[in-house]
């Protein structure tokens, strides 16, 4: 078997966007309008990847862990997002070019210039390569949308503290950002002018309801209320049984700041995300113990408090054990992430798990790791996974009024005492008229220790109970306080959502990333070493000859491999093999059949692996079988190498 050398060439982000570009993986909308930043059209390649990584997320977390799925609406009511914290919190904080009043995101402003003016101090001093440089016409339709990285010597204590400040980026308020714009006299880097004070910014989409626009709305940013909006009913379905997860696919919205940087920050995206509803008295998770022993990279939280990056390699089952992830549930989904997006293709060594600074953290998280993806713009959140304790159900069932709650029947019941306070009501209204409804919600507001003090007074006679600055004097013939045994044989209880949030379109990218290298002996071959289980077309099925004989054998094999669920495509034009073999090395196919005059005549047929390009041959019916267990996982390339002889390029036929 050949030997491959996928890293003869560096990356070249270039030549992979114009890959992507040219055989339409995806593309700005709208571009002969002029486009719109932020919103991208995916072509045949890129719809049938994303669809493809879909459907393995699908078996990998629907199937595998028997969720519930749903698919809620996206346009959403105001009082919903009101209620769940998005319109007074979901935002981020951007300022403003002060001469030409361009807008750009602060948190990626200081980082971008931080970086560019550390990359420079490595090139003076010698400790890494000048970038490439990019050729006129890239310059001319990129423009300079990043910091420029001047070779400019830092003195050691300044190039600390921007190391530092990287570290607690994420961490910092939106005033501390703009100190930090004024500390080290951060500009726009496209036109060297000030920036003014950072402000807030909703990243959420405004829209109504209606045709009188009485019904203010919002295009959600994420699908989880819809999970919490239904989880009375999914409670009910799942036969009122606490733990269970929910599980959606769907679009969703956020008016970023300045979208910038491809697929990896767009205004309109396709998100996976579940929501595992849990006892708060219980996060254990059932097949913790099948997961304990997968190893991730951590970067927790003390280690970025104390301007650190440094990662360490650990267990969950001990990081569980450490008390660095919070619960089993939590530590459980995280491997399960790591272990998906592994097998998409992610590259392991890019792969590593950030846990949220106290600032940093959502309005409703109280513990938060990200699934962060190495690519050409550093370290991007690909896959956020949440403990949401209980803030939103409780926050819903708030404000609606209806109980968003567990009933769970005991298997013992639990019997209690406490002192009670019992009102002549009758009495207590003529005594205090307006004022009984607010002393009588204010005793039944009395802990334990304070309604024993209550008895007690009451016992020796009248007493006096003050609520704000007013007096009001209780006798013993309005108010008594009595101990009573209590049997419990229901608990109830608001569950805790533990959630795993994926951003489709920045794994998709990031897989691409990864996957894409040129050949060794020709850098403008790139090929993209997608796994067949994302890869968008299977098989390549190239018949050497356009001649009618070759077509019923072209039908043969087609039909073959559709019944088998492998999708492939014909490729019969005029170029050469080797150059129709390139074409779909580029879109990331990982196999092809070859069909030739001896596969008509004595029905064999050829079997190319895209990466080390080696040929098997064998029987028509062998290589579709063999074909068939490499896509579905069963054997690998070794295998089928052991299964079928090695092509040499030469079949005999009869003349």
């Amino acid at each position: 078997m050949s030997h491959v050398n996928k890293s003869a060439h560096p990356f070249d982000k270039g030549r992979l966007e114009a890959l992507l570009s040219r055989r339409f993986f995806y593309a700005p909308a709208f571009e002969i309008y002029g486009g719109v930043a932020g919103l991208y059209d995916y072509g045949p390649s890129g719809s049938t990847l994303q669809a493809n990584i879909i459907a393995e997320w699908r078996k990998h977390f629907i199937v595998e862990e028997s969720m519930l799925e749903l698919d809620t609406t996206i346009m959403t009511p105001a009082p919903v997002f009101e209620t769940s914290g998005h319109v007074a919190r979901f935002a981020d904080w951007m300022v403003k070019d002060v001469k030409t009043g361009d807008v750009i995101r602060a948190d990626h402003l200081v980082k971008n210039v931080l970086e560019a003016r550390l990359a420079g101090d490595k090139e003076a001093r010698g400790q890494a390569a000048a970038p490439a440089k990019a050729d006129e016409k890239d310059k001319k339709k990129k423009k300079n949308k990043t910091a420029k990285a001047a070779a400019v010597q830092l003195a050691d204590n300044v190039a600390k503290s921007y190391e530092v400040t990287l570290a607690q980026l994420d961490n910092f308020s939106g005033a501390e950002l703009g100190e930090l714009c004024r500390k080290f006299d951060i500009r726009n880097p496209d036109t060297d002018n000030e920036v003014t004070e950072p402000q807030e910014f909703n990243l959420m989409f405004a829209s109504s309801i209606g045709p009188t626009g009485q019904h203010p709305g919002y295009l959600r940013p994420e699908t989880a209320q819809g999970h919490f909006l239904n989880f009375s009913r999914l409670l009910d379905y799942n036969n009122g049984r606490v733990p269970f997860a929910s599980a959606q696919i769907g679009r969703s919205f956020r008016n970023e700041i300045s979208p910038r940087a491809g697929l990896l920050r767009v205004r309109e995206f396709t998100m996976a995300e579940i929501e595992h509803f849990v006892d708060p008295q219980n996060k254990s998770h059932p097949r913790f113990k099948e997961m304990r022993d997968v190893v991730l990279v951590l970067l927790d939280r003390h280690v970025q408090s104390s301007g650190n990056t440094t990662l360490i390699k650990m267990s969950i089952g001990k990081a569980v054990e450490k008390g660095i992830i919070a619960n089993e549930t939590l530590a459980y989904f995280m491997a399960r992430i790591y272990l998906f997006l592994l097998k998409i293709g992610i590259n392991p060594d890019r792969l590593r798990f950030r846990q949220h600074m106290s600032n940093e953290m959502a309005h409703y998280a109280t513990d938060c790791w990200d699934a962060e993806i190495q690519n050409s713009t550093g370290w991007t959140e690909c896959v956020g996974c949440a403990d949401r304790a209980a803030y939103d159900l409780t926050v819903h069932s708030a404000r609606t009024g209806h109980p968003l709650v567990v009933r769970e029947a005991l298997k013992e019941p639990i019997v209690t005492e406490k002192e009670v306070p019992e009102f002549n009501k009758k009495a207590l209204g003529k005594t205090f008229k307006q004022d009984a409804g607010v002393l009588q919600k204010h005793v039944e507001s009395l802990d334990e220790a304070a309604l024993s003090k209550l008895k007690s007074e009451l016992a020796e006679g009248s007493t006096t109970i003050i609520i704000d600055g007013k007096t009001f004097e209780i006798a013993p013939d309005l108010l008594r306080v009595e101990r009573k045994t209590f049997k419990q044989s229901i608990r109830e209880y608001t569950p805790n959502v533990i959630e795993p949030s994926f951003g489709l379109g920045r794994i998709l990218y990031t897989l691409l990333e990864h996957t894409y290298w040129s050949r060794e002996q020709d850098v403008e071959r790139g090929v993209l070493s997608l796994p067949p289980v994302v890869a968008p077309t299977k098989v390549l099925i190239v018949p050497l000859s356009a001649k009618e004989e070759f077509d019923p054998l072209v039908q043969e094999v087609s039909s073959k491999l559709r019944r088998a669920g492998i999708f492939s495509r014909v490729d019969d034009s005029n170029t050469s093999i080797g150059k129709r073999y390139a074409r779909n090395d580029e879109l990331g196919t990982p196999y092809g059949v070859t069909i030739d005059f001896a596969s008509v005549q004595n029905r064999t047929m050829t079997i190319r692996e895209r990466d080390t390009m080696d040929q098997r041959i064998g029987s028509i019916d062998e290589v579709i079988a063999t074909v068939t267990d490499l896509v579905e996982g069963n054997i690998d390339w070794t295998e089928a190498c052991q299964r079928l002889p090695a092509y040499d390029g030469v079949q005999a036929i009869e003349s």
